[in-house]
């Protein structure tokens, strides 16, 4: 099967369409400018906006009602064009159609503007709702109509490359022949000022690879591609204008906001995405880098591009001289802009690149007419936070991947693929054959039972309050004081669940982490904001921003247990653990993994509680007591000592029935976590083979909804021994 790309949309600084975004890109005309519409007190940094108010987006695509965010309002003009290129604007009769978009900041334009009102006077409740991730998701989707199924991926500036990903795994796994994927992001104060308190924000327009480089410029928009199976697009009679070879994602497991000295995760995300489109390096022409301009990105990107081509380094530039950094949505609009490079058959400038940096690359900084080369296949790389990085590669029509079995191991130019760094890490992926069972080999929980047992099932707690904490074990037991210090209690409960469920799994390595999160480090979130909100733009706590990123908790695992696997987060609500555990099962019957640790985290704040009620989110009357905590699993394609089978995951109406409904919220309670709990309840129940009422028990479907229409079912069953 090749995955192909039918349509594309694009928004950004530098044009509000595709055809807009090449003349500017052969124009050598950047976006990067002062500060126009968001209201800052920092007017001294250049950013990369859309030059369009809310107000004109909104007239521009007919939308009356408020709420909207604007990163709704961009992801949607992008969309739309998607869309329309594709044939779809109308749906694909008889096809289902999924989308997969990638944000951190969400609503936080919204909740930032009206920070004070909710917190403070109980006003502006609507946008209580708009906030989270998904929720941007959701308004795209509906403005359509034509999804069967949505979710958002949040892994900070990788989060579109991973909307790709996901997206390209749906489509290979034979649930969907159509995915939109993609990201959109707006500029806020709030990540404005958070880059700026860690000292990354260049004053001046940036520099990628140059020795004075001293920083990003932020900038915002959004792009989306249509993937397509080549079967649907025959069928469909639509053009493929680009194919997506490979891909690969990997953790750098190094550090919460820097990247490795050698760009390990980047080296690991290249060699993956060349192993899967059966490509050797010398055969890429053109890689798109992340190429931030900031110190440490650039120099650590470089050693990593040096390691995986060696002497044979292709034309390699960074775009975001251009755009800004389009954090979120980085990867998406990229992937677009490699997608025109491929189709008009040149490679977009490094602007305001003067003099090499020490041991740096040599971006290219010609004219696009002055290059002489013959695009077949491009890489574009994007890295975020937390050592999420991600790494793809689009090909000509007429090229695509060789697709041959590769089952070579990864060659380091640096020395052989017998070094100490890539024994240690050299990834599985693609060597794998498909697996037919999946099972859940362990698994741990802190929640508002008892935690890390199973005294839930006999003797469990009851609540008559609309909201409870959980009940925290010693930490001091699990880690050493410096962890604990430096941990919040929503990094401490993930930490410990994780090594309790690995612990009882015995894995000899671990291949990957999947996270699902409604709100991250919700705790961090608050206190920037609060800050920022009431004291101003000037003394901002670097601490706190940090560590707000959705991905911060599954970025610290992969650091913690030093795994440099495939590592993503999702934030999309209640659906959040549903799409993690979607990602690893799809995985796992693929081949690519033999094993992951699937998590779900949340936690509560008395603010949070008293908003999320005010605004009738959670805690109302005749709800289940809201509660918070940890959910790890350990998945895997070997039944022995499992707890139960994972049997499949439908995140449609069209879900699986003939299960028992296993009904678990007045015991962990309702919130962002209902789904993780349900599941390691149920794999519980399994594992005895009992139902806390003493009934016997072979299997077992939990269903959770979000909204009216959609329907998680998650069927498990007690495994048979030969």
């Amino acid at each position: 099967m090749e995955i192909w790309i039918t349509g594309a949309g694009i928004i950004s600084a530098i044009g509000k369409n595709k055809t807009e975004t090449l003349e500017s890109l052969q124009c050598l005309r950047s976006g990067i400018a002062p500060v126009h519409y968001l209201q800052t007190e920092h007017q001294e940094l250049p950013v990369g906006e859309v030059r369009m108010s809310n107000e004109e987006m909104k007239t521009m695509l007919g939308i009356q009602k408020e709420p909207t965010t604007r990163t709704a309002l961009m992801g949607i003009i992008a969309l739309k064009e998607a869309l329309q290129d594709a044939q779809l604007i109308k749906g694909a009769s008889g096809q289902k159609i999924a989308l997969v978009s990638g944000t951190t900041v969400g609503g936080m334009d919204r909740t930032e503007q009206y920070f004070q009102d909710i917190f403070d006077h109980g006003r502006h409740l609507e946008y209580v709702g708009t906030h989270d991730c998904g929720a941007s998701t959701e308004m795209m989707a509906d403005y359509f109509g034509c999804f069967d199924m949505t979710t958002t991926v949040s892994t900070a500036c990788s989060s579109a490359a991973n909307a790709i990903v996901t997206g390209a795994n749906l489509i290979r796994s034979g649930r969907y022949d159509i995915v939109v994927v993609g990201g959109s992001e707006c500029l806020t104060k709030y990540h404005l000022n958070g880059f700026r308190t860690l000292m990354i924000l260049d004053e001046s327009p940036c520099r990628p690879f140059d020795v004075t480089r001293k920083g990003l410029n932020l900038g915002e928009g959004a792009s989306f591609l249509v993937l397509e199976s080549d079967d649907s697009a025959r069928r469909r009679g639509v053009t493929c204008q680009a194919i997506l070879s490979g891909y690969g994602n990997a953790c750098d497991a190094f550090h919460q906001t820097a990247s490795s000295e050698q760009g390990d995760g980047a080296f690991l995300a290249m060699q993956k995405a060349l192993q899967m489109a059966g490509l050797e390096s010398v055969d890429i022409q053109y890689v798109n880098a992340h190429g931030t301009g900031t110190p440490n990105n650039d120099a650590s990107e470089s050693n990593a591009l040096k390691r995986v081509f060696g002497a044979t380094l292709p034309a390699v530039s960074s775009t975001k001289a251009f755009t800004g950094h389009t954090t979120s949505a980085s990867g998406s609009i990229e992937a677009t802009i490699c997608m025109l490079a491929l189709q008009h058959q040149f490679v977009p400038v490094n602007l305001n690149w003067q003099q090499p940096m020490e041991d740096g690359i040599i971006p290219f900084t010609g004219s696009p007419s002055s290059a002489s080369l013959s695009l077949h296949h491009v890489m574009c790389n994007s890295f975020g936070f937390g050592g999420n990085d991600t790494s793809f590669i689009l090909s000509r029509k007429e090229e695509g991947g060789r697709r041959k079995e590769n089952t070579s191991e990864i060659q380091d130019s640096k020395g052989s693929s017998q070094d100490s760094f890539t024994q240690d890490i050299s990834p599985s992926s693609f060597l794998l054959r498909p697996s037919s069972n999946i099972y859940i080999r362990s698994a741990a929980q802190i929640s508002i039972q008892q935690p890390l047992c199973d005294d839930w099932m006999e003797h469990p707690l009851s609540y008559d309050t609309p909201f409870a904490t959980a009940i925290d074990p010693d930490f001091r037991t699990y880690m050493n004081p410096l962890q604990s210090r430096r941990m919040g209690k929503v990094l401490k409960r993930a930490l410990v669940t994780a090594q309790v469920a690995l612990n009882e799994a015995q894995l000899d390595h671990l291949d990957a982490i999947m996270m699902g999160t409604g709100m991250g480090c919700w705790e961090n979130t608050e206190r920037f904001l609060e800050q920022m909100c009431r004291e101003g733009e000037s003394l901002l706590k670097p601490t706190y921003f940090m560590q707000s990123t959705h991905n911060t908790i599954s970025s610290m695992l992969g650091i913690q247990l030093n795994c440099h696997g495939y590592n993503t987060t999702y934030s999309h609500g209640k659906r959040s653990f549903d799409s993690a555990l979607l990602d690893a099962f799809m995985q796992l019957k693929n081949g690519e993994i033999s094993n992951a640790l699937v998590c779900a985290n949340d936690e509560l704040t008395p603010a949070f509680c008293a908003i999320m009620q005010q605004a009738g989110i959670f805690g109302q009357p005749g709800q289940s007591v809201t509660g918070e905590g940890s959910v790890s699993l350990v998945l895997t394609t070997n039944p022995e000592g499992a707890w139960c089978e994972l049997v499949d995951i439908s995140m449609d109406n069209n879900g699986l029935q003939d299960a028992n409904d296993f009904h678990w919220n007045d015991c962990f309670g309702d919130g962002y976590l209902s789904s993780a709990f349900g599941v390691y309840a149920a794999a519980t129940c399994l594992a005895k083979g009992k139902t806390p009422d003493g009934q016997s028990v072979e299997k077992l479907q939990v269903v959770s909804q979000k909204g009216e229409q959609q329907v998680t079912r998650i069927q498990l069953k007690k495994v048979i021994c030969d």
